[in-house]
């Protein structure tokens, strides 16, 4: 029977099935798992915070348990490994093949950054930019930091970057160099043809081509969404997605459906599950694809989400690093978690439970033993601050830690990937 409506709760429960949740954790994660859930999402977002664990881990352990990170390292970090970076959502990992499929967004960026407000910048590098081809002609892959010298200055309050990087970025962004992977998390720069097949980048398919299989992949990840959703998966212009969605419907590959409660058209992939249930427990990265267009978290799951790193302490509601609590179909709550190494604690900092959810705080709790034991650390602190604190605290069988202001004060990490200006911006066109 073809689907042509949903209510809310179905809705739930086919995207996050279509994300890869309901099935039980595995005693042993393979590396066939660990390929088939990213292929599953289609990418990794990448974020340098690191007070709990790097986002692009966390998704991963939400779905499939514990798994070994180093395989994972291995994986997408290695210079021969199946998977690449690119500005897919933001700064992320795809399968090496999928980087052909970015072929049009390099153009429409080196188009871009030609034009009259960004061509100063441009000019600027031109010199450094031929040097860092000649050196990475002669020499090979390397990262930025083998490069860069003195000059490199701090010139505003999160950006430090030097000619040097910000020329490696803009010839990143325009596919004359490409990641070679990374080396204690700093990007590898290489030429194309260091790292990649002969003649692989030419033989890209072009826009409108490349756009359908972008937004049929979006989709199928998500299960189902509303242009604006499709679109922001892969930051495509919201113009290319309505055709790019029209296309896909007419071929039968996407369903047209009304969602309950939601006032916006919406497209379901015609293999989506809808399941009669999910059975889920998991923190999720503030970089998850269930959460990180927070439009559509706040209207799938009723969850205003915001992360506060960047917030003045004072400012903060929640908390610094603040990770939503999943439980079955719902976002039940959220808590503020960091990985005390020194210690050997995963240290709750804040546990709130959502105004109008109920948060079973002996699931949290089960949760959290998990990830601690993940993390390698070997118990659980929970600090007195947020509506669900005690419930925890009680559930994990310890004594409430007094709050301490430095909780409130922690610093972003130092930003050793961060987009040049404007980067993150120009992948985000939607256009709505």
């Amino acid at each position: 029977m073809v689907r042509t409506t949903l209510s809310a709760a179905e809705a739930r429960r086919v995207a996050l099935a279509a994300q890869g949740f309901g099935r039980p954790p595995a005693d042993t994660v393979s590396t066939r798992a660990l390929n088939a859930t990213i292929g599953r999402l289609g990418l990794l977002q990448i974020d340098s915070v690191n007070v709990f664990e790097r986002s692009h881990y966390l998704p991963l352990f939400a779905r499939l348990g514990a798994y070994d990170r180093s395989t994972l390292d291995r994986l997408t970090f290695h210079r021969s490994g199946p998977y690449t970076e690119y500005w897919a959502h933001e700064a992320a990992i795809v399968p090496r093949d999928d980087l052909r499929l970015f072929r049009w967004r390099m153009d429409a960026l080196r188009e871009r950054d030609a034009g009259p407000t960004r061509i100063d910048g441009v000019t600027r590098t031109a010199t450094v930019r031929r040097e860092l081809q000649a050196l990475l002609r002669a020499e090979g892959p390397m990262p930025a930091s083998a490069v860069e010298h003195e000059s490199n200055v701090r010139r505003g309050p999160w950006w430090g970057w030097s000619d040097v990087k910000l020329g490696l970025e803009q010839m990143f962004r325009w596919g004359e160099v490409v990641s070679a992977g990374r080396s204690g998390f700093e990007r590898v720069y290489a030429l194309p043809e260091q790292v990649l097949p002969a003649g692989f980048l030419d033989a890209a398919p072009d826009r409108r081509t490349a756009v359908r299989e972008l937004v049929q992949r979006a989709t199928r990840a998500l299960g189902v969404g509303t242009r604006a959703d499709v679109a922001d998966y892969y930051r495509l212009r919201s113009d290319d997605t309505a055709a790019a969605l029209a296309d896909l419907t007419d071929a039968g590959v996407l369903l047209a459906v009304r969602v309950e409660g939601w006032r916006e058209q919406a497209w379901m992939h015609a293999d989506a599950r809808v399941p009669r249930r999910v059975d889920a427990d998991a923190v999720l990265s503030p970089f998850d694809p269930v959460v990180w267009f927070r439009r559509r978290a706040e209207r799938m799951y009723g969850f205003h989400y915001r992360i506060e790193i960047y917030t003045p302490a004072p400012k903060r509601v929640f908390g610094y690093y603040v990770l939503p609590v999943l439980q079955d179909d719902r976002l039940v709550g959220r808590i503020d978690l960091k990985s005390d190494r020194q210690r050997g604690v995963l240290r709750v900092r804040t546990a709130w439970q959502e105004p109008g959810e109920r948060l079973d705080a002996e699931r949290l709790a089960e949760t959290l033993r998990r990830t601690a034991a993940w993390q390698g650390l070997g118990a659980v602190e929970v600090t007195d601050r947020g509506t669900a604190a005690a419930d925890v605290a009680g559930a994990l069988g310890v004594s409430l830690v007094p709050h301490r202001s430095a909780d409130d004060a922690d610093a972003p990490a130092p930003v050793a990937d961060a987009p040049a200006p404007d980067v993150g911006a120009d992948a985000a066109a939607l256009g709505d």
